[in-house]
């Protein structure tokens, strides 16, 4: 038996970064070596009906331990990491007793993790904490959610007098790139109901989440000498920027919070002939959303207009939407971990998500899956890091959400 620490160190050797134009699910070789180790894992404890789909789900239920009826209840994580930072060779080191100040990450590149860049690095002041060397991401999203999870595994089978109906545990692939648990079978993997353990920072609880649309714009130009180009050449790196300029720059995600809505340009490659820009579009309302759809389309036709139809090409599609029209018909599920924190002497608070989780689609597929906090900050860059007694205490809530559930 490991505690979640330690499977958290083993976790985040394994590179399982995600590569969102491979094509394939699971879009990266790495994730299924991850996959092989978790169901070895699961078996070695024994759980039943451990599997890995063909699209690299992994899969065990840890059984009931009592004839009471208690719900079935689901806990999953995903097994990839982002793909802003390299999540190759991870040298992760634990600063012990916290004091406050600057943390070195690395000397040779003068790279440095400091509170004057990240203020609630004081918040931490006396924990123990996980960084990296400062040349990648930690991977505690959501590797610490999955340390957290199989450190309650470890928990139960060691305790046996902790009373649970049959604990639903699922590792899925490709999150960070939207996959979003689209091929976990939901009637095989039997949950009344589940969570994510995928959040920020301790007590926070979401159900609510972005609805989501991904846009690509493909602008085609006309190439012309420089020298006599007046009146004839049509550059696409310029129509490319008059487009992102009709778009207004207070609903940008450096400008926007909370509830707020934005257009994202994630990428714009071009040269005069071509350009190609890549968007997503989010916002938790969805008439909002719908606006803002219409609204980036309407620039594209005003464009179209002044330019030729023929030179621009549009492609949007919807994502995910909120979890919130799902789960607000089943609000006990969400109360149920806010007892559990608070018997903890952890305050919950409700943050909308600015992003989506597998159980975004879960829920609107039926299972109902809010998402817990894993602990960690910075995600997704070299700067992430985690707090261990945080991490102990998402461990401990959700062996408290399984006693909870069968008092």
């Amino acid at each position: 038996m490991y505690t979640t620490l330690e499977h958290f160190l083993k976790y985040v050797t394994y590179d399982t970064q995600s590569n969102e134009s491979s094509g394939q699910v699971p879009s990266t070789p790495g994730q299924w070596e991850l996959a092989r180790l978790m169901e070895r894992e699961l078996n070695e404890r024994g759980l039943k009906n451990v599997s890995v789909s063909e699209y690299c789900y992994v899969t065990g239920t840890l059984p009931a331990n009592t004839e009471r009826k208690i719900p079935a209840i689901g806990f999953i994580t995903h097994m990839d990491t982002a793909a802003e930072a390299s999540g190759k060779d991870i040298k992760a080191r634990i600063v012990k007793n916290y004091d406050g100040g600057d943390i070195i990450l690395n000397e040779a590149l003068n790279i440095v993790l400091s509170p004057q860049d990240f203020p609630f690095m004081k918040d931490y002041i006396n924990h123990d904490l996980v960084v990296t060397d400062g040349t990648t991401l930690l991977g505690a999203d959501d590797k610490a959610g999955m340390a957290e999870v199989m450190g309650a595994v470890d928990w139960l089978i060691a305790h046996p007098e902790i009373e649970h109906g049959d604990v639903k545990i699922a590792f899925t692939p490709d999150e960070e790139i939207g996959e979003l648990a689209r091929h976990l079978d939901i009637e095989k993997f039997a949950a009344d109901f589940a969570y994510t353990i995928d959040g920020g920072a301790i007590g926070e609880i979401s159900y609510e989440n972005f609805n989501a649309a991904r846009a690509t714009l493909k602008i085609h130009g006309r190439s012309v000498h420089p020298g006599s180009a007046k009146g004839l050449m049509l550059s696409a790196v310029t129509m490319g920027n008059e487009f992102l300029l009709m778009l207004p720059p207070c609903d940008t995600p450096v400008a926007t919070e909370k509830h707020e809505g934005f257009y994202h340009c994630l990428r714009f490659n071009a040269d005069t002939e071509n350009a190609e820009l890549h968007f997503i579009i989010r916002d938790h309302d969805m008439n909002k959303f719908e606006s803002r759809k219409k609204f980036f389309a309407k620039c594209v036709d005003w464009l179209r207009d002044k330019y030729g139809s023929e030179r621009f090409e549009l492609e949007m599609h919807d994502q995910y939407y909120n979890m919130l029209e799902k789960v607000k018909s089943h609000m006990n599920i969400v109360e149920l971990p806010v007892r559990a924190m608070q018997e903890l002497g952890i305050t919950p608070h409700y943050e909308a998500i600015r992003g989506g989780t597998d159980g975004a689609a879960l829920s609107w597929r039926g299972l109902i899956t809010p998402n817990i906090f894993i602990g960690g900050h910075n995600y997704h860059g070299r700067f992430e890091f985690i707090s261990v007694q945080v991490m102990e205490k998402a461990t401990e809530v959700i062996l408290n959400i399984l006693e909870l559930a069968g008092k």
